[in-house]
């Protein structure tokens, strides 16, 4: 009897084992898709492009500097969720699209990173495209919607979600930027996988 249950014990043991094992760097996914090859211009006016991601895991998001609604809060996430991240010895590159390539020049993008203590390290600022393209990205790679009032009125219809990208540029979980239950979720997996 005793050695029944030693062996029960020692085989639950083994299969918890096994199951945390093989739950070990993979997340549940919540979307599929791949990201469409850029080139864009960053925020020092040089070139970037996605063949700089290749091989890494990423984060992603849309913004646009005009944002008076959801973009000061999404922004100040995704700077917390990278100065956490690298507190706990991860850089992943944290890529934000700006929606109003327009306006969004260059050195607008500076002062608006600036705004947030953005660390120009891991986090990178893009624009150098028209309205169409990035739409065409958001609405494809990102399975996201994207819509505008013009650059008149900077009134953009975007995601507030953030994107974690695989290293083969597969973009595999959706995460809702305003939320810090999901923002942290979008920590813990990046702690999984990273």
């Amino acid at each position: 009897m005793k050695n029944t249950s030693f062996n029960i014990i020692l085989l639950i043991f083994t299969l918890t084992l096994t199951l945390v094992a093989c739950s070990n760097g993979k997340i549940e996914s919540n979307i599929s898709a791949t990201v469409a090859d850029f080139e864009f211009t960053d925020q020092h006016n040089e070139t970037f492009s996605s063949e700089q991601l290749k091989g890494d895991w990423w984060i992603a998001y849309f913004f646009y500097t005009n944002c008076k609604m959801v973009c000061p809060q999404t922004t100040a996430n995704i700077v917390n969720v990278l100065a956490t991240l690298r507190d706990a010895g991860m850089t992943p590159p944290i890529i934000g699209f700006s929606v109003d390539p327009d306006f969004d020049t260059p050195a607008v993008l500076q002062d608006f990173a600036a705004i947030y203590d953005a660390n120009f390290e891991n986090m990178t600022f893009l624009t150098g495209y028209d309205f169409d393209k990035i739409k065409e990205l958001s609405n494809k790679s990102f399975k996201t919607v994207l819509d505008g009032g013009g650059p008149e009125d900077h009134v953009y219809a975007h995601s507030t979600s953030f994107f974690l990208i695989n290293p083969k540029g597969e973009v595999i979980k959706r995460y809702d930027g305003l939320s810090k239950l999901d923002y942290e979720n979008l920590i813990a997996d990046a702690k999984k996988v990273m």
